[in-house]
């Protein structure tokens, strides 16, 4: 056994206080923000909260979930995400399968690779895609908020990536078998690709999830705002009519609500979801970012 030297083990423990350092950085806002939102409005504008929650309490929770807009606005959103999360899933492989391919296994591959690639680096402007998507009728509606994102190219060029370091063999011995493209995709590659799929999965969900700003410009209605455009929404405009008509005791919980604690509640409302499903996902998360960004 290699006897390790005092400068390696030096570095090691630096490495580790580095990496300490780092972690504590990121943990330590999310803490701070989760304790404000626990804690009173008192508590939270005098800075008496740091990584506990002072004067505990649920009111900035309530007042969050009150309203029935937001149960529409969390439907809206779980509708946006499952049908966008098929759409862009089922346009992403059916892309990045022939695109994987050689130029002599399909003609004008790399045309059609630069095309997808211009589209990334370019961009028609905010006022095209309104009127495009308005011109189409989408306006208000669910379809608004997936198809004009359908084909997100940056996944597609990291599945493409991850279906070219397939052995070729695997699909020439299915070709020999008299297998052809559709059975080749579905029964081999989508199956080998699942840390990529899973990757992609992710950043499909996390996209749909956050996203808050289309549902502001192209929903017509507030009862069809996906839940961060509303979450957006009751935080730069806070309603005070629950203010003017709540009970003593209502108001008296009410108190204990400022802007800094519903705003803190309302980040981890919306996160919430996401930080339940990532640890299932979060194995194949680096294995898929890799081997899908390795070769061009």
């Amino acid at each position: 056994m290699t006897q390790r030297t005092s400068g390696a083990r030096l570095f090691d423990i630096f490495n580790y206080l580095l990496l300490f350092l780092a972690t504590a950085l990121c943990i330590f806002p999310i803490l701070h923000v989760l304790a404000v939102s626990f804690s009173s409005s008192t508590a939270a504008a005098s800075g008496e909260v740091t990584l506990w929650p002072v004067e505990f309490n649920f009111t900035s929770y309530k007042y969050a979930l009150a309203k029935p807009q937001f149960l529409d606005s969390f439907l809206v959103t779980l509708r946006r995400v499952g049908l966008g999360l098929a759409v862009n899933m089922l346009l992403t492989i059916l892309a990045a399968y022939p695109l994987s391919k050689e130029n002599s296994e399909l003609s004008g591959r790399s045309a059609y690779a630069w095309y997808f690639f211009v589209t990334i680096i370019f961009s028609g402007g905010l006022i095209p895609w309104y009127m495009t998507v308005k011109q189409l009728g989408m306006i208000d509606t669910l379809w608004a908020l997936v198809l004009p994102g359908a084909v997100p190219v940056f996944n597609v060029i990291i599945l493409l990536n991850f279906f070219r370091q397939l052995p070729k063999e695997i699909g020439e011995s299915a070709v020999m078998d008299g297998a052809g493209h559709w059975t080749i995709l579905l029964r081999i590659y989508v199956p080998l690709s699942t840390p990529a799929l899973a990757t992609l999965i992710l950043f499909t969900c996390v996209g749909h999830w956050n996203s808050w700003f289309d549902g502001l410009i192209l929903m017509g209605s507030p009862d069809h705002y996906p839940l961060q455009t509303y979450l957006q929404t009751i935080t730069v405009n806070r309603d005070m009519s629950l203010f003017t008509t709540a009970s003593q005791e209502e108001l008296q919980a009410l108190s204990q609500i400022s802007d800094r604690t519903l705003k803190s509640a309302q980040i981890f409302i919306a996160a919430a979801p996401i930080l339940a499903i990532y640890p299932f996902l979060q194995k194949y998360f680096m294995k898929g970012i890799v081997l899908g960004s390795v070769k061009g």
